[in-house]
């Protein structure tokens, strides 16, 4: 990034970017299938297949911090490459780990590693260099939108995979075909960080992250995402196996986990469109509070097939519709210069609520039989995030002086 490098075609980054997200999203989200397969033939408890899931989450936000911070300085290119190698060697693990321990380092360690380099931080720091302002908003929510429809994709083939193949051989087949990531990583190569040559910068990465921890507004969006992660996570791992638990078919669960992404498209596209209209701070408080109202009707009616769509419809529509606004808002705030970086703390805050949310649906599951405690606490948690996101301040932050790193 010289002083004013061309910028890639807005189309470019879209298509390749949204693939990108498509992939290792959409495999991700489908993870939930493979609990009961797993502890079932390898004769593990739930909370040990939950606390791979889990690590992998806290593996994907603490890695996810320095991958922000390798994008911004060296380009998405290069993470994305490591990433897609990762992500390969991480399914083979997964189908092949003899252990819970080999399990966790796999599947946890190993492919959180890998989404933190091909997942939203990454892609999203490019779209903040590459397309203009008034545009911002609305491409992250074309890429979460990617996200989503990758779970609508992926959840129905990959289980039919599991039906067709058994769940080892569909990781093997899904370890190979994550590896498209790494063609579509030549569409995002960022002119300016050919080789060895740092970008300028006007402010260091101490700086910038001693301004964005000091800052109120960038605390709350770290709270609320935190939520956001709890939430998402313990439904997507373990609803699967609560509606097999009340007598529900597994293909319940595997359309429930498809419409969840298909809404999800419209969702996190409409709040991304929303955000270059209305302050992002409202789009937030209402998508947590509807979600808790949505929770909280799904336990209270009869629970059916019809019931389980209705609420993955709506739920679907509030998924990751978080995602673009609450990105949108940092780079209103700080710029984007480190907009992956300040991105992958905030997601990293997220990753540890996903941690809470697997883990705790598994433990409590194993210690109650039941994952009641954990659908209050959820429900406890959005009307939480819903309040703490309405003081954020949005307006850029006004700087003194310039910080040269």
């Amino acid at each position: 990034m010289h002083m004013n490098p061309p910028k890639l075609s807005m189309a470019q980054v879209l298509v390749c970017g949204a693939a990108i997200v498509t992939l290792s999203m959409g495999i991700r989200h489908g993870f939930g299938l493979w609990l009961q397969p797993i502890t079932q033939e390898m004769g593990w408890t739930r909370q040990s297949f939950a606390f791979a899931i889990a690590l992998q989450n806290l593996s994907w936000g603490l890695i996810g911090i320095f991958a922000g911070m390798a994008a911004d300085r060296f380009g998405a290119f290069k993470v994305l490459m490591g990433g897609a190698v990762l992500y390969g060697m991480g399914l083979a693990g997964m189908a092949l780990s003899p252990t819970p321990l080999m399990f966790a380092l796999t599947t946890g360690m190993l492919i959180g590693a890998a989404q933190a380099g091909t997942t939203y931080a990454v892609i999203y720091g490019v779209l903040g260099r590459q397309i203009a302002p008034e545009k911002r908003s609305w491409a992250m929510g074309v890429a979460a939108a990617a996200g989503s429809f990758g779970q609508f994709l992926m959840v129905p083939v990959e289980g039919q995979l599991i039906a067709s193949l058994g769940w080892q051989q569909a990781l093997l087949v899904l370890s190979l075909a994550v590896l498209m990531i790494i063609p579509l990583a030549f569409g995002l190569r960022e002119p300016g960080f050919e080789g060895s040559a740092a970008p300028k910068r006007e402010q260091s990465i101490g700086h910038a992250l001693k301004e964005a921890f000091s800052y109120p507004s960038f605390n709350l969006l770290m709270a609320g995402y935190f939520v956001c992660g709890f939430q998402v996570v313990f439904i997507g791992v373990h609803m699967p196996s609560y509606l097999k638990d009340h007598g529900l078919s597994p293909q319940v669960a595997s359309y429930a986990l498809a419409l969840i992404g298909l809404f999800n498209v419209f969702g996190t596209y409409i709040a991304g469109t929303l955000g270059q209209r209305m302050p992002k701070r409202f789009i937030l408080s209402f998508i947590y509070l509807a979600r808790a109202v949505a929770i909280s009707i799904f336990l209270l009616v009869p629970l059916s097939p019809l019931s389980v769509y209705v609420f993955s419809a709506v739920m679907g529509a509030l998924w990751l519709s978080t995602v673009p606004p609450t990105n949108a808002t940092i780079a209103q705030i700080f710029g984007v210069q480190h907009l992956s970086m300040l991105g992958g703390f905030v997601f990293f805050s997220h990753q540890i609520g996903s941690f809470m949310g697997v883990w705790l649906g598994g433990y409590l599951y194993d210690a109650t039989g039941s994952y009641d405690i954990v659908w209050y606490i959820a429900i406890a948690l959005g009307v939480l995030a819903g309040l703490v996101n309405l003081p954020i301040k949005e307006a850029p932050l006004q700087r003194t002086q310039p910080h040269p790193a």
